[in-house]
């Protein structure tokens, strides 16, 4: 792991979701820019004192030599690191995952892409949200024609954590770093959490961005970037979308939310009930599906862990992407070939794709929201 140290929050969210399924342990780490902080953290998680580096070029170097070397890292640093760090790991032969934005310029990601191609290696962007079984059963149900041809998208992400200036109060390391510039890129709002929102339609629904028009927002005074996002888009097919992102909306925990719509019907999910879909059908009463009660198809299925009404959320989803990712890791290693089931995480494409929408978002809004080709 390449993040991950004192004070840091999703570094251990990583830890614990690859440890639910045991698929893999972790061998070596450079888990903060302080090395006194890298030894801390790697003595509190066990890992050998031989295999806590200074860096994370000099992990991937060492590493690469080992017969016992990882087969795979995670990067969780800031945004602004992720490109040289997966870089090191690539251009060393070492299989990657990270997290989300992959990379702060579309160029920075398509030649992570490239690199990835050429050395045969796997490449994991962990877009959480879609681990969890509902949302695969979503996209099974979609990508089955049981909708009709989708006709509308409405998605939004709010929250209000950063309703005050948090980043200024010198105690929230995670607001700091998220609301400067240097670390998080372009954009705090629409990198944080609109990519998100961005990556669930596109997964959910197949349906690629032909074009978009944004607004992006300052409402906390003072803040250097955005907080608030209101987005209009077309897909190539003719289909139309409205996404909100915002982090000021008081009220609001983490509510990430999904509707569909369709020429015979919707679907609607919602993080904050992550294992119920609503579904609708013209002219019939709607229903509430339910993981663990009602059988869903074997895309879905398969990452249903517990029975109905025992709820699974964050770590289970973050989960599910890791023991798809471990698996068609370890399938790779024996010399198999992987088919598309085995690859059924998100890619360094679609961290591409992640990355672009950031772009057009900010130059949209910087251009009186004009509308922009994606």
């Amino acid at each position: 792991m390449v993040g991950g140290g004192p004070g840091a929050f999703i570094g251990d969210v990583h830890r614990k979701a690859i440890a639910l399924d045991g698929s893999a342990v972790l061998a070596a780490g450079c888990f903060s820019r302080s090395h006194e902080g890298t030894l801390a953290t790697g003595r509190a998680l066990g890992v050998d004192p031989a295999r806590l580096y200074r860096s994370f070029d000099e992990m991937a170097a060492a590493e690469a030599t080992r017969d016992d070397g990882i087969d795979f890292v995670v990067i969780v640093t800031p945004n602004g690191s992720h490109h040289a760090a997966a870089r090191a790991f690539l251009s060393h032969g070492i299989h990657v995952a990270c997290d989300k934005p992959v990379t702060l310029e579309v160029e920075e990601a398509e030649e992570l892409a490239a690199l990835a191609r050429k050395n045969d290696l796997l490449f994991c962007v962990t877009y959480t949200y879609t681990g969890y079984p509902a949302v695969k059963q979503a996209r099974e149900m979609v990508g089955s024609g049981e909708l009709g041809e989708i006709r509308f998208v409405n998605a939004e992400y709010a929250q209000e954590w950063l309703a005050t200036p948090l980043e200024r109060d010198g105690k929230h390391k995670q607001a700091a770093w998220r609301a400067d510039p240097k670390e998080t890129g372009r954009s705090l709002c629409v990198g944080d959490i609109g990519t998100h929102v961005e990556n669930l339609v596109r997964t959910v629904t197949g349906l690629r961005i032909s074009s978009l028009s944004a607004r992006l927002d300052t409402l906390v005074p003072g803040r250097a970037l955005d907080d608030n996002a209101t987005i209009l888009l077309d897909y190539e097919g003719g289909a139309r979308g409205v996404y909100w992102a915002s982090q000021v909306a008081i009220g609001r925990d983490n509510a990430l939310r999904l509707r569909i719509f369709g020429s015979s019907g919707a679907i609607e999910w919602a993080q904050e009930d992550p294992d119920h879909l609503r579904v609708s059908r013209l002219g019939r009463p709607t229903e509430l599906v339910s993981r663990g009660r009602d059988t869903f198809q074997p895309a879905a299925q398969r990452h249903s862990r517990i029975p109905a009404g025992h709820p699974e959320g964050y770590f289970e989803a973050f989960a599910n992407i890791y023991r798809t990712f471990t698996a068609a890791l370890a399938k790779k290693k024996r010399g198999a070939v992987l088919d598309a089931g085995d690859l059924d995480f998100p890619s360094v494409e679609e961290g591409i794709s992640g990355v672009r929408f950031v772009h057009r978002c900010v130059e949209s809004s910087s251009r009186g929201s004009a509308r922009l080709k994606f």
